[in-house]
Order: C-alpha cells, then sequence, then structure tokens
C-alpha cells in the first residue's frame, strides 16, 4: 500500500473511486469537473491517493482556501483495512499545519462515514446542502485526538 500526493493527471482515476462508493453517491458526474478538482489540487488546497499495486483505491482532498474537506472516498472493496483513517489523517495534519481554522465537511445521515467521523472526534455543528450533517473540526480538538492517539500506540 502507497499514499502520495494526489497530481491532476489522477483526475479520471479519483472519478472512478468516487463514482465506485455505495454511500454519499454522486449522482451527476458533471457536477465534479476536472477544473474544479485541479484547482482544489493545485491552488485551493491538497490531496492524496491510496494505491496498491498501483491501483487506486482511495484518495482525500482538502481545500484550504474554503476550509473544507471536499472529498474521502475509499473503494467498497477495500473498505475497513484502514485506509480512510490514513488518509484522514495526513489530510487534517497538512491542513493544520497551514492554518489553525477550524475546517468542516458534511456527509449523508445514517451512514458508514457519519459514524466514521463521530468516532474520529468531528462535532456536529447542523446541516449542510440537502439535509447532509455537517461536521466541524477545531485545531485544538485536532491536537488533542493526536496526543491520545499517540498515548494509547
Amino acid at each position: 500500500m502507497k499514499i502520495r500526493e494526489a497530481k491532476v493527471d489522477d483526475f479520471e482515476a479519483l472519478m472512478s473511486v468516487r463514482m465506485s462508493v455505495k454511500e454519499n453517491v454522486l449522482n451527476n458526474r458533471a457536477l465534479v469537473t476536472f477544473k474544479v478538482n485541479e484547482a482544489y489540487l493545485t491552488i485551493d488546497g491538497k490531496g492524496w491517493v491510496c494505491e496498491i499495486d498501483n491501483y487506486m483505491v482511495g484518495f482525500a482532498i482538502v481545500g484550504l482556501k474554503q476550509h473544507n474537506i471536499w472529498a474521502l472516498f475509499v473503494r467498497p472493496e477495500y473498505e475497513k483495512q484502514g485506509i480512510g483513517r490514513q488518509l484522514h489523517d495526513i489530510m487534517l495534519n497538512w491542513y493544520f499545519s497551514q492554518t489553525q481554522e477550524k475546517v468542516w465537511l458534511g456527509t449523508a445521515p445514517n451512514t458508514r462515514a457519519e459514524t466514521f467521523y463521530r468516532k474520529s472526534g468531528w462535532i456536529e455543528a447542523g446541516t449542510h446542502g440537502k439535509g447532509e450533517i455537517k461536521f466541524e473540526m477545531t485545531f485544538q480538538d485536532w491536537q488533542k485526538i493526536k496526543y491520545r492517539s499517540l498515548i494509547l500506540s
């Protein structure tokens, strides 16, 4: 398993992962354009991909300018292997090395993603979009979570 920084050239593989998920499904691929993806990876933030045998199995993208997690997805057949956790932690470590502004994300209710974010220390902060739960993470909370995980390991 290899985690590396995402590149603009990864767009089709990113979309393949994105379209493979069973929850938080993207019903209209046209909503995620190459241009938007390129901006997130080169101007607005940063992304990472996880590959196994040169096959992309997951990715994460954070928007530094938008202060939001734009994407964190793992192919269903690769779930429950710690890939999402590793991408999540790398992404938040990078984000909070750049700014101390809180970061937010939205996810559908009653999903494994909702459970994942709650267990990861994200705090519910209302709703977003079309009925999604809005979660937030502060710099201070992330520092506490990192510290606890160091002690427990």
